[in-house]
């Protein structure tokens, strides 16, 4: 049955990307979604009253003239999420709606987005990841704050190490490690399947943990594959062994690098800097290797992994000085 309101089937459609897209993905979906009806109010078209049914080319040009005090990248994203809402509207609700037309007018009217270097400091991050090492060790308070110590150690050595994104490295389950391989499939960006390899630092910290974990991972009756690689040790956790969500991996690493470099620092390094952190230390270990770092970052398009060998560049030119005039 079509949904009678225009905000029900909003709400349908954020469900079912919430149902088959990583948690990030659906936040960015729902944000857009927001903007949207909250445009339509503006032009006195009501959500909650208005028919899906009634969807016209009128409500784009409304919602891209919105957009514009947004980023190119930002406006960019929520046209893809509201395409895929007239997509949505076309196949699910019966609307009317001439999806070629749709696309046609974003196409003429979206500004094209301008690709940009990745920007991170190297050096901060292998400090935090020093600190995190150093914490995985040190004596703690109690059983559970031990527990997050190790975790915290091992999440973040497998985003360094790894180049998973970090809703992908909150989705691993013990099931899906392969111990002797030191490797992993997993369902990545896109839907894909693919394998992640592990540095032994990363097998070895998580092992740690899991290690320290056993009791609460034997008390939950479950089979030991289907459970979490990194769970939550909060307090409304309790004893149960529940899957640490983006919240709270971005929590782990605020926490690691407020320890590491202050207060002060806290958002200049993100849980998606681990991975440009990991792109350019394999472009600089492999001489350049485009190919390799594409395939091990697991990038769609390469053009995405060019970006990165300028960054590596800056290790060049600190070399040269070093060479040069250090001497």
């Amino acid at each position: 049955m079509p949904s009678p309101t225009l905000q029900a089937a909003s709400d349908h459609y954020l469900h079912l990307v919430a149902d088959s897209r990583s948690e990030n993905t659906h936040r960015t979906y729902a944000q857009a979604m927001r903007k949207f009806i909250a445009v339509l109010k503006k032009h006195s078209v009501h959500a909650d009253v208005a028919s899906p049914a009634g969807a016209n080319p009128d409500w784009l040009g409304w919602y891209v003239t919105a957009l514009k005090p947004y980023s190119p990248a930002t406006e960019s994203l929520f046209l893809i999420a509201l395409v895929g809402f007239y997509e949505y509207l076309a196949a699910e609700e019966n609307a009317p709606i001439n999806l070629t037309q749709v696309r046609s007018f974003l196409k003429r009217r979206q500004r094209k987005v301008t690709p940009r270097l990745p920007q991170f400091p190297r050096e901060k991050i292998e400090a935090v990841i020093s600190y995190v090492n150093s914490m995985g060790s040190a004596p703690a308070e109690d059983g559970r704050e031990r527990l997050r110590r190790l975790r915290d150690r091992a999440f973040v050595f497998t985003l360094a190490d790894t180049g998973l994104r970090i809703s992908e490295a909150c989705r691993l389950t013990r099931g899906q490690l392969d111990w002797d391989e030191g490797r992993a499939i997993v369902t990545i960006k896109g839907e894909r399947e693919s394998v992640v390899r592990f540095s032994e630092r990363a097998l070895s910290a998580i092992k740690a943990y899991l290690g320290a974990r056993a009791e609460l991972d034997g008390a939950t009756g479950r089979a030991l594959a289907s459970l979490p690689i990194f769970a939550r040790h909060d307090d409304g956790a309790g004893k149960k062994v529940l899957r640490l969500n983006t919240v709270g991996a971005r929590e782990i690493v605020n926490r690691a690098v407020a320890g590491a470099l202050g207060e002060e620092a806290k958002g200049m390094i993100t849980p998606h800097s681990f991975r440009h952190y990991f792109v350019t230390v394999v472009l600089r270990a492999s001489g350049g290797n485009l190919k390799l770092a594409q395939e091990l970052a697991r990038h769609k398009n390469i053009t995405i992994t060019q970006r990165y060998a300028h960054l590596s560049d800056e290790d060049l030119y600190r070399d040269y000085h070093d060479i040069f005039n250090n001497s």
